[in-house]
């Protein structure tokens, strides 16, 4: 885990203040929040951001807008760059309340690294913002949430798991690992969880997927890491809890050239 700045962001002459954060192969930053509204943009690699037990994908085609005071954890699975937008609430008309998906195309990109420069002249930068605003648009989008589980039982379950999305034992064989009968497993997977052991280990299985795919890994071989026999299989299953497909799920935006920029911010 890494520490987060949690005081102010640097006020600048618009709504807008940008900060860059190299993040190396399994770092994460703590649980925290912003009293400014965010915007976070893998730059380079993929991130993941978790709200609770909700938790996002972000290849360089999707942001994430996080409201002010949402606390999360930010990280990335390889080597990333975080490039985050701080939004000043009291200026900024977006009002959208809850964690949305955004997809960032070419001229966002640029964009962004455009506002990077802290020697941009203001009219500059207020004109930049504006186009900026204009062109936030949410995507349609489900998180993958996977509940945390309190039951020592089903957390030893869940732990190994966890630890081996490919874990193929069934019901019963983690009912003996944990003492219980299988009928009782399932009863507190779901009092638990909310979900019973099929789907849990499901939404495990494609949120382990995710930013395998992201980083551009052959579905046949990202379907046999997680877990399934085939990659029909596995995209059935895909379409099946989230409703798209892993390609537009993660889409989100054109491809576009590496955009450069710099800035400084809290975390």
């Amino acid at each position: 885990m890494t520490d987060a700045v949690f005081g102010a962001v640097p006020v600048g002459v618009g709504a807008i203040v940008v900060g860059t954060f190299p993040l190396a192969s399994g770092q994460w930053f703590v649980p925290h929040s912003h009293p400014q509204h965010q915007l976070a943009w893998a730059r380079r690699g993929v991130l993941g951001v978790a709200v609770g037990d909700a938790y996002w994908v972000l290849p360089r085609t999707r942001a994430l807008w996080l409201p002010a005071g949402v606390v999360h954890r930010t990280g990335a699975t390889r080597d990333a760059v975080l490039c985050s937008l701080y939004f000043a609430p009291d200026r900024c008309d977006l009002d959208w309340t809850e964690p949305t998906p955004v997809g960032i195309d070419g001229l966002l990109a640029h964009l962004i690294a455009y506002l990077g420069d802290e020697q941009l002249p203001d009219g500059a930068r207020l004109r930049a913002e504006a186009v900026v605003l204009d062109l936030l648009r949410p995507l349609p989008a489900t998180p993958i949430d996977v509940p945390g589980a309190s039951d020592d039982r089903v957390r030893a379950v869940a732990d190994a798991l966890l630890a081996d999305p490919a874990d193929a034992r069934s019901l019963e064989a983690h009912a003996r690992d944990a003492g219980v009968s299988r009928r009782t497993l399932t009863r507190l997977f779901v009092r638990d969880t909310g979900m019973n052991f099929d789907r849990w280990r499901t939404h495990v299985r494609l949120r382990a997927a995710l930013p395998l795919l992201a980083e551009g890994q052959p579905v046949s071989r990202v379907a046999h890491a997680v877990g399934y026999a085939t990659p029909s299989a596995f995209l059935a299953a895909f379409r099946r809890t989230v409703g798209t497909s892993p390609g537009q799920y993660l889409g989100g935006g054109a491809s576009f050239e590496e955009a450069g920029g710099s800035g400084r911010a809290a975390r």
